[in-house]
């Protein structure tokens, strides 16, 4: 599920409902302070993600690297976020 059909979801609604971050505070605090990328780059927490899109996640000492296959704004259980 995207936003209206557009086949675009924002980066920290995005890293909420796929369960990086607690809430979208929390989110937005990561992307502003460089902790997550996209495709390589910096970027901020509106930026439309797109399903192929690779992310890197900094939380601590653990560097995450993932790749987008499903788009959602909704956060659900565990297991569908694991899906994202």
């Amino acid at each position: 599920m995207d936003q209206a059909g557009t086949g675009k979801v924002r980066l920290d609604k995005w890293l909420w409902a796929a369960r990086f971050f607690k809430t979208r505070s929390l989110a937005c605090d990561a992307i502003k302070g460089g902790k997550v990328s996209v495709n390589g780059l910096r970027t901020k927490p509106g930026h439309s993600l797109l399903v192929g899109d690779k992310l890197s996640v900094r939380k601590g000492h653990e560097l995450k690297t993932l790749i987008v296959h499903e788009l959602s704004i909704q956060r659900g259980p565990a297991s569908v976020a694991q899906q994202l």
